[in-house]
């Protein structure tokens, strides 16, 4: 007896993933051709390398010139190497789009998706608010568009859970329980709307207790203004590390409190040295010294903000995630994704105008600013962001021109 065909909507490969539309498949075949491109602008940024070396960049020079232009050459040298493995990367992830393979596609995306940000901010810390900033911004973009669409939860999500997850998403409102966990892994769900509103809510939290410790303790009775954004009551060092807090320790939040602090604290004092590097490095800009102080490590950290970053970490973890989870789902479940979208985007722009004001703020101080040729977000900063308005907004930072790497 001969078996008879299943119709087209039982058969199997209803089950298999979507072919991706031809505008991926575009962009696939892009993105190999940009892979050879981008090797043959890394083999020109190694010759431009090879040339400042020729030009006086040996090390016997490095060291009268001062710490800078050794920092200089470090930061080029990882360009180098970053862009190498995108190259690479970029002609491996147009192969999988090609062939359809939605998952190891998305996976390769998180990948590409650091290591652009890598780019961005090495190029940033050479040249500058510069038109090579175009490029890595709009390929991180992309690859999270991408990583977004090819990510299977996602894509299922979109097909066929989206009426569900809402249903699920009040009912669990009412409940008390909208954004917890739901496999018991870990404390909370670490998906973007929970992460998001952990940063902003950290932001806010890490800003007040700033300026109360600087009232307090620091300078008794003076208020100063902490805040790192040039809109806002936000200070980023508080959201990103709350947020790096909660990723490492979301699973392991009933640990031992000591294991829990000292994971923290490490944390905590890991991204603060970061942040110091960075914004001296890029735009010699020094927020805070410790220097003299107890185990401080080149003035950005110290054993006393070390345990700070511990207590705040374990408090964060134990006793104050519950309460955020309360207020964020005071949002009304069926605003909750439209609401935080246009938060994420606000947020977005006021980071990136930072950084803007920033540069631009560095250029004046160096005497550097081509106030005739600029672009048009420069004389934007310049006519709105002046030395007076940075210096009064950004009341603990300091600048040293001569400490950034610019080349």
């Amino acid at each position: 007896m001969q078996r008879k065909a299943q119709p087209k909507h039982m058969r199997i490969e209803d089950h298999t993933p979507d072919k991706y539309p031809w505008f991926i498949r575009l962009y696939g075949v892009l993105s190999i051709v940009s892979g050879g491109l981008q090797i043959v602008a890394t083999v020109l940024a190694t010759l431009r390398i090879i040339k400042l070396v020729q030009d006086g960049f040996d090390l016997s020079q490095l060291e009268a010139k001062g710490h800078a232009s050794i920092t200089t050459l470090a930061i080029a040298i990882v360009l180098v190497i970053v862009s190498t493995i995108l190259a690479v990367m970029f002609f491996v992830l147009g192969i999988r789009l090609l062939m359809n393979k939605h998952h190891k596609a998305a996976t390769l995306c998180h990948a590409m998706i650091l290591l652009e940000a890598i780019d961005l901010v090495c190029r940033f810390m050479l040249a500058g608010l510069e038109a090579d900033l175009i490029a890595p911004t709009v390929n991180m973009l992309i690859l999270f568009a991408l990583e977004a669409y090819s990510d299977p939860a996602l894509r299922a999500e979109r097909h066929k859970k989206f009426r569900e997850q809402k249903l699920a998403d009040k009912e669990a409102q009412e409940a008390g329980t909208l954004g917890r966990d739901a496999t018991g892994k870990g404390y909370i769900t670490l998906n973007f709307f929970n992460v998001f509103w952990v940063f902003v809510i950290c932001c806010v939290l890490g800003l007040i207790l700033e300026i109360i410790w600087h009232m307090v303790v620091v300078e008794p009775g003076v208020y100063q203004d902490r805040a790192g954004l040039l809109y806002g009551p936000f200070s980023p060092i508080y959201g990103f590390g709350a947020v790096f807090m909660t990723v490492a320790l979301n699973r392991y939040y009933r640990s031992n409190p000591i294991i829990v602090f000292l994971v923290a604290a490490v944390i905590g004092s890991a991204f603060e040295y970061f942040v110091s590097w960075f914004l001296e490095t890029a735009f010699g800009i020094v927020a805070w010294d410790y220097s003299g102080t107890f185990l401080n490590i080149n003035g950005r950290v110290n054993f006393m903000f070390f345990c700070i970053w511990g207590v705040l970490g374990l408090a964060w973890v134990r006793y104050l995630l519950p309460i955020m989870l309360k207020v964020v789902n005071i949002i009304p479940w069926n605003w909750r994704y439209g609401v935080t979208a246009v938060c994420a985007a606000l947020m977005l722009v006021d980071g990136g105008l930072t950084l803007a004001a920033f540069d631009c703020w560095y250029e004046r101080m160096a005497g550097s600013m081509d106030y005739e040729h600029c672009s048009a977000i420069v004389a934007f900063c310049n006519d709105n962001y002046d030395n007076e308005f940075m210096a009064n907004r950004f009341q603990s930072m300091t600048m040293n021109t001569d400490n950034a790497s610019r080349a």
